[in-house]
């Protein structure tokens, strides 16, 4: 039976391919040199992410006027206020981004490749169990069938009480 037969989502973009341990080992080496290459990358809690102002087009550009006016005018700034920090820190963002662009690509496509293989291998799994509990493989396959089952054990009972709490628009609630 074809897999990518069952599901038309598999059908639309299958996934053959198989990843060697060798292969992994050289992304998992790859994934290491760039973060020895990133030493300063932080980690911030959703709270400190949630506080701090994020740059897009219209405040990069306001920062790189700011950054201007501030290295035009030194004396007018308090004496406290770093430059050059400000400076490092405007083109850190503005070399980091391209870098960011391309690993959310990958991202992406690394999460899509996950998603389609794991929906591609549960379909197979179901095609494997229905034939195991059909009336063609039931009596070599009934242990296999009773086993692949568990994961649906409880299914029933839970739809049944969700439909029993759930009222219809014929049987108004109770008050």
């Amino acid at each position: 039976m074809n897999t990518n037969e069952v599901n038309p989502a598999n059908a639309i973009n299958p996934i053959n391919g198989a990843l060697a341990p060798a292969d992994q080992d050289a992304i998992f080496a790859a994934i290491g040199m760039i973060k020895q290459k990133l030493p300063f990358l932080i980690d911030l809690s959703k709270g400190q992410r949630k506080g701090m102002s994020k740059l897009g087009n219209k405040t990069h550009g306001f920062v790189r006027k700011a950054l201007n006016v501030a290295a035009q005018n030194p004396g007018v700034l308090p004496a406290t206020f770093d430059v050059n920090q400000m400076r490092s820190h405007t083109q850190l963002f503005e070399d980091l981004t391209p870098v960011k662009l391309a690993v959310d690509q990958l991202k992406k496509q690394l999460d899509d490749t996950v998603i389609g293989a794991g929906n591609q291998a549960y379909t197979a799994a179901l095609d494997v169990y229905a034939v195991a509990k059909s009336r063609f493989g039931r009596a070599k396959l009934e242990t296999a069938a009773t086993d692949l089952g568990q994961r649906f054990r409880g299914r029933k009972k839970a739809a049944a009480a969700s439909a029993a709490s759930t009222p219809t628009s014929s049987t108004p609630p109770k008050p």
